[in-house]
C-alpha cells in the first residue's frame, strides 16, 4: 500500500486505486459510487463527477465520470482546476488559527481590535431601507463568532430579508472585481447586524471579514498569507485566488441547473477567476484541484501535519473540530440558506461538525468535520474512521441535487471492517 503523502497515482488520473478490501471496504459495494456518478452524468444533471475516498491516508476509491467540458468531450483529470467557492472557508480559518497559535489574538477578542470599523455595531430592530430602526449591539463581534457564523452578518444574495436587501443596496459582496476585501469589509460594517452577536447562526460573509482580519494581523495580503502558511508547506501548488495565464488550459467551465438539466454559466478562458485578483475572498475565492484539497484535508485529519509540514498543533485542530454552538445549527435559528435541515449538526471553526447521526438522519461519526462549495463540491473528514472524502464537479447551486448526503450513504454502506 502507498501512503497518500507519497502517492504518485494522483499526478495523472487513472482508475487504478489501492485495494479497498485492505482498507476495510467492500469493493463491490464501493463500486456503487461509480454507478451513482454515471446516473447523474448520463441524465444530464452534472457535467462530470469526481470522487476520492481515503482511509488512513491511503486511496480506497478514486474515479471520475462524464466530461469537464461535454461540448468537446473532455475527460476529467485530477489536475483540472475548479472553483471550490466556500471550501475556501476552512483553509482561511486554518490560516487564522496558525496566527492564533502565535498568540497574535484570542478567539474572544473583539474584531474591532483589528478592524475599527466594527467598533460600534448596531442590530436590526424593524423596518427596511431608509426607515430601518436599529439599536446598539449589547456586545462586540468576536473573532470566534466570525469563524462560527454567529456574528450577525449575512449573505445578500441568499437573504430575502431587510438586511439582505441592505447588503444588495450597498453592494456588500466579495465577488471577483476591482475592489479589495478591505473596501468591501468597510461597507459590511456600515450595515446593521441581523441579530445580537452570538445568539443565532446565519451563513454569511463572516469568513470574508475574517480574511481581512488575517491580512491586518499578518500585515500581508490574504493570498500571500495562505501561500506562506498553507499552500507551499503542503505542496498545494495549484491553489490560488486567480488562475495564472499559463494554467488556463486546465481550468474547467462552470454550469448551472436548468430545469432537470444544466446549462453553461461561465467559460474557463473568460472567467472572472482568471488572472490576478483584486478581491481575495476568504469566503469563496479559491481555485484548486482535487489532489491539492486532499492535502489540506489530510493535514487536518492527521492533527495538523502532512508529510514534513506541521501547519497546526494537534490540540488546535481538535478545537476547530469541536462544536462551538450551544446546540445544533437548527436550534440556532438556521438561516434560509441550507441544502438540508441542520438538525444534529453543529458548527466548529470554519466547518460543520456532526453531533448526532440519528438526529441528522445520515450515517457517519460524531465529530465529522465538513463543508462544501456552491458549485456542488464537498468534503468531509471522519477522524474516528480515518476517512477523508472529497467530491468535485462544477454545477451551481449546490442545492440542485442531494449529492453530499448521497455520497456519505454510498461511502459508509461500503465500510465493512
Amino acid at each position: 500500500m502507498t501512503d497518500f503523502a507519497e502517492h504518485q497515482g494522483l499526478a495523472a488520473f487513472a482508475n487504478q486505486t489501492d485495494n479497498p478490501k485492505v482498507l476495510g471496504f467492500d469493493a463491490g459495494r464501493l463500486s456503487r459510487i461509480g454507478t451513482w456518478m454515471d446516473r447523474y452524468v448520463d441524465s444530464g444533471k452534472l457535467p462530470y463527477a469526481m470522487t476520492a475516498i481515503l482511509r488512513g491516508g491511503e486511496i480506497a476509491y478514486l474515479d471520475a465520470r462524464g466530461h469537464t467540458d461535454p461540448e468537446v468531450e473532455r475527460a476529467p483529470a485530477v489536475d483540472h482546476l475548479a472553483r471550490i467557492y466556500s471550501m475556501t472557508k476552512p483553509i482561511v480559518t486554518a490560516a487564522a488559527m496558525s496566527l492564533y497559535e502565535e498568540a497574535r489574538f484570542q478567539l474572544e477578542d473583539p474584531i474591532s481590535r483589528f478592524l475599527p470599523e466594527f467598533a460600534d455595531p448596531r442590530v436590526y430592530v424593524s423596518g427596511q431601507g431608509d426607515a430601518m430602526e436599529t439599536r446598539p449591539a449589547e456586545g462586540p463581534i468576536t473573532i470566534r463568532q466570525l469563524m462560527t457564523h454567529t456574528a450577525g452578518l449575512t449573505y445578500g444574495f441568499f437573504d430575502p430579508g431587510p438586511i439582505g436587501a441592505a447588503y444588495r443596496k450597498h453592494n456588500v459582496n466579495y465577488f471577483p472585481g476591482t475592489e479589495s476585501v478591505a473596501e468591501v469589509t468597510r461597507r459590511t460594517a456600515s450595515v446593521p447586524l441581523c441579530f445580537e452577536p452570538g445568539t443565532q447562526w446565519t451563513y454569511s460573509v463572516a469568513i470574508d471579514v475574517l480574511g481581512r482580519l488575517v491580512e491586518v494581523v499578518a500585515g500581508k495580503p490574504l493570498g500571500e498569507v495562505l501561500r506562506e502558511r498553507i499552500f507551499e508547506p503542503l505542496g498545494m501548488l495549484d491553489t490560488f485566488f486567480g488562475v495564472p495565464q499559463d494554467r488556463i488550459d486546465r481550468f474547467v467551465p462552470c454550469y448551472e441547473k436548468s430545469g432537470q438539466g444544466m446549462k453553461r454559466s461561465e467559460e474557463a478562458a473568460t472567467s472572472k477567476f482568471v488572472g490576478k485578483q483584486a478581491m481575495e475572498s476568504g469566503g469563496g475565492g479559491l481555485i484548486s484541484t482535487l489532489p491539492d484539497y486532499l492535502r489540506f484535508m489530510e493535514m487536518m485529519r492527521r492533527g495538523g501535519t502532512f508529510g514534513a509540514a506541521r501547519i497546526l498543533g494537534r490540540k488546535t485542530v481538535e478545537l476547530m473540530m469541536q462544536n462551538h454552538l450551544p446546540g445544533d445549527i437548527a436550534s440556532m435559528g438556521q438561516s434560509s440558506f441550507s441544502e438540508m435541515p441542520m438538525v444534529g449538526i453543529g458548527f466548529g471553526l470554519g466547518g460543520s461538525v456532526m453531533l448526532d447521526t440519528a438526529a441528522a438522519q445520515i450515517p457517519g461519526s460524531v465529530g465529522e468535520y465538513a463543508w462544501g462549495g456552491v458549485a456542488s463540491t464537498g468534503f468531509w473528514i471522519d477522524r474516528a474512521e480515518e476517512i477523508a472524502a472529497v467530491f468535485f464537479t462544477q454545477l451551481t447551486p449546490s442545492s440542485s441535487w442531494p449529492l453530499r448526503r448521497e455520497l456519505r450513504v454510498l461511502t459508509y454502506q461500503s465500510l465493512v471492517d
